[in-house]
């Protein structure tokens, strides 16, 4: 038995080739931003420009959690169509 690569397969395999690098790329990127998040309260005025920059960094964090889902999901799916196809070609070269 041999697999055959149709045009959609290959489509079907660099779209999710591309959403799971944009996935890793936004992980890589979430993950630098969490390594330089402190878990300090600052109380004085003093320090209110480090306060100021963790207010920054969890907003930015925050924004990233609806494109990682959305790269996650769009990955997820487009693996298990891509394996479906290529369990019905199985099927259909069995017969």
């Amino acid at each position: 038995m041999t697999w055959t690569w149709t045009p959609l397969l290959y489509s079907l395999a660099i779209a999710w080739g591309v959403f799971t690098v944009g996935l890793i790329i936004l992980l890589i990127y979430r993950s630098t931003l969490t390594m330089h998040e402190e878990e300090q309260l600052y109380l004085d005025d003093a320090n209110s420009h480090m306060q100021q920059e963790q207010t920054e960094l969890l907003v930015k964090v925050n924004r990233l959690t609806k494109p990682v889902w959305v790269f996650g999901a769009g990955s997820g799916v487009l693996l298990l169509v891509l394996l479906g196809m290529f369990i019905y070609q199985g099927l259909n070269a069995v017969q």
